[in-house]
């Protein structure tokens, strides 16, 4: 339970720095991009009212005759124009199309004064109660009472013999404008929340993702601990009560030491082959990307193993068999010493779980790319289930049979990691009471020529790729 709670609060930790950041990240993405809009928007709403200011000076400036004096003319470019203190009639413009038909929208307006700064005409609607406008400035943001935004251009007109006229006022709401902005900090604002909830969903997802591995091999490392304590105790426990049987003797003649040394001399063989194995095994874990290279002969390694272990086959009830290449060598590079505890360790377990009458047979062929050996035998065979688990250090297909031959179920685990350590592979195609075939496959370093047979340190007639 405390473990899980420590695990859970982690992966809590995980997620909610996962979501933090891309709460961050989110938040400054979201505020770019309402600046980029802002400042697009801004952008075009000047070439906007440039373009409609400077139409409309051009065409005005045209037929301006005398100061202060707004031409019938312009009544016909800006319809709606309302001069002062006369009735104002409201025409169609004749220029619908034209660009000046943006100052005949309602989000326009247009006003003229002459030098002295008096109103002479207006058109559109202008806000009321404005903000103070400053007469030294062309472009200026105005309030109305109402709160609503304006932008203004001051411009300052001339008549045809370049007289100065007046100046005009051309401004144009940005309701518009603030409601597409309103729109979209509504957007992020909503957006970015329901964006979190899932990112938080995402995050202590991707938070368990990342902490399974990390809890396997936790799981694996305590699996491990106990097991390795296990083997330990057990043949120091078979030590110590030989050594107490004996002590509560009151006489020990030669034949009893004897006997109570041999059972001594057997769990420290038992006890230091397990420490061995497990130094091996840390050895090849901490080294598994600086495997010694050396130009080892597969032939001869089954060979000699073949040779060795036929003693114990024949003690066993079992036929050792090789079946290989004979005129084409097959050279890998590694490390020899751990190529033959590879293959021993195979031959061996074949050999202890194949019953009396049976056969093992060892294979070593190649093909394009890779070295294969091959451990076939015809024993109890393993459970499908049980195939994705023989090689995990202490497990034990068949406990009974295993501790009775005095494994500690390290042999597949060492062999699996000694193929990693070599970036080969090492699988298992078995059948309960037919069998199992333990395939390896070791990438070649070397093509091997047609030659006489070396030995271990004899690398004439092999080549390089």
């Amino acid at each position: 339970m405390n473990q899980n709670k420590l695990f859970n609060s982690t992966r809590w930790r995980l997620a909610f720095s996962y979501a933090g950041v891309m709460a961050v990240i989110l938040s400054i993405s979201g505020i770019a991009v309402y600046r980029a809009m802002s400042y697009f928007h801004w952008k075009a709403l000047d070439r906007e009212l440039e373009s409609v200011v400077g139409t409309l000076h051009d065409n005005l400036e045209m037929k301006l005759q005398q100061p202060g004096r707004l031409e019938p003319i312009a009544q016909k470019l800006l319809s709606n124009l309302c001069i002062v203190g006369s009735n104002c009639i409201q025409e169609q413009s004749l220029f619908k199309r034209h660009v000046l038909g943006k100052i005949n929208q309602s989000n326009y307006y247009v006003r003229f004064f002459d030098n002295s700064g008096r109103l002479i005409g207006t058109t559109g609607d202008y806000p009321e109660k404005i903000s103070k406008i400053s007469e030294n400035e062309i472009w200026q943001t105005l309030k109305d009472s109402k709160g609503f935004l304006y932008y203004q251009v001051s411009l300052a007109l001339h008549t045809q013999d370049n007289r100065n006229w007046g100046y005009m006022h051309v401004g144009r709401s940005l309701e518009d404008f603030e409601s597409e902005l309103a729109t979209l900090r509504w957007i992020l604002g909503l957006g970015l929340p329901m964006v979190m909830g899932l990112v938080s969903v995402a995050s202590w997802q991707l938070a368990g993702l990342a902490m399974k591995p990390i809890y396997q091999s936790y799981e694996q490392i305590q699996q491990f601990t106990a097991d390795a304590a296990h083997e330990l105790r057990t043949p120091l426990a078979a030590a110590q009560a030989t050594v107490e049987s004996a002590l509560l003797m009151p006489q020990l003649d030669e034949a009893e030491t004897r006997n109570i040394l041999q059972t001594l001399q057997r769990q420290n063989h038992r006890l230091t082959t397990l420490v061995a194995d497990l130094l091996l095994l840390a050895r090849i874990d901490k080294q598994s990307q600086a495997v010694q290279r050396e130009l080892c002969c597969l032939n001869d390694i089954i060979s000699d193993l073949i040779e060795e272990f036929s003693a114990m086959a024949f003690t066993s009830g079992v036929t050792l068999k090789y079946c290989g290449q004979v005129e084409n060598l097959i050279n890998v590079v590694g490390d020899s010493d751990k190529l033959y505890r590879l293959v021993s360790n195979l031959i061996v377990n074949a050999i202890q779980y194949t019953p009396k009458g049976g056969q093992v047979t060892v294979f070593l062929n190649r093909n394009d790319n890779h070295a294969v050996i091959q451990v076939q035998d015809t024993g109890i065979g393993i459970a499908p289930k049980e195939q994705t688990r023989i090689f995990d250090r202490f497990y034990r297909v068949s406990g009974d049979r295993s501790r009775s031959t005095g494994g500690s179920g390290l042999g597949l685990a060492i062999a699996f990691a000694i193929v990693q350590a070599h970036q080969g592979k090492l699988n298992v195609q078995s059948d309960l009471g037919k069998g199992s075939t333990f395939t390896v496959q070791l990438p070649l370093d070397v093509t091997p020529v047609k030659s006489d047979r070396p030995t271990h340190n004899n690398i004439a007639g092999f080549q390089k790729n």
